[in-house]
């Protein structure tokens, strides 16, 4: 029996682009690819909210977040390699995607904007983890769209922490943010939405390779 989920109503708003169907039907013809790159999602994930932790400490608000965060992470890393170590998938580190890489390189050097933008492309790559568990979830086998549907409601809510501490932390007005916001939106939707050379959980539609002439 396929596991009903639809995206949260915030997270389709939030986002100015959906998941393509193209990836999506990539997507379920290649589980041992996509979990191994989400497993590594999970890993890099608890990552960042470390890298808040150790940059910012004395923030109390956002350091008691992100040490909450990042055990989450470390929680669903650790149950995405249970199920690939039962479906017998080994698993392999991979390296930055051209998603992850793009928002990065956006990111501006000087505080307080390295810390604005870090949380803003926090919130994206949170929003589109969970659309793409929303509509994963009814696609794959049983179990493991519920497993989806389960990371899905856990999950739900951290775009809107990393948008709080945006407003909260970084002394800017909401006109501003937004409009920061706005620009990263942008490149995101871009990278959602243009043909993807490599396959990823965050990767744009598959690279349809032209074929040789013979």
């Amino acid at each position: 029996m396929a596991v009903a989920s639809t995206v949260p109503e915030a997270i389709a708003r939030f986002l100015d682009e959906p998941t393509p169907r193209d990836w999506l039907d990539e997507a379920c013809t290649r589980l041992p690819e996509m979990l191994n790159d989400h497993a590594n999602c999970e890993l890099k994930a608890a990552s960042t909210a470390l890298g808040f932790l150790y940059r910012y400490p004395e923030r109390t608000a956002l350091a008691q977040r992100m040490s909450k965060l990042a055990r989450e992470e470390l929680r669903h890393f650790e149950q995405v390699r249970s199920i690939m170590d039962e479906m017998a998938i080994p698993f392999q580190r991979t390296s930055a995607s051209r998603y992850a890489g793009r928002l990065r390189d956006a990111t501006r050097p000087m505080e307080p904007n390295r810390l604005l933008d870090m949380l803003l492309v926090g919130a994206l790559i949170e929003a589109r983890s969970c659309e793409r568990f929303a509509v994963l979830a009814p696609r794959l086998p049983e179990t493991l769209g519920k497993f989806y549907g389960g990371l899905l409601a856990s999950e739900a809510r951290h775009f809107e922490h990393y948008i709080a501490f945006a407003r909260s932390e970084c002394g800017i007005g909401d006109a501003k943010l937004n409009e920061r916001l706005a620009e990263l939106k942008d490149i995101e939707a871009t990278l959602i939405s243009e043909a993807d050379p490599d396959f990823r959980f965050h990767s744009g539609p598959p690279l349809q390779l032209s074929k040789l002439s013979p």
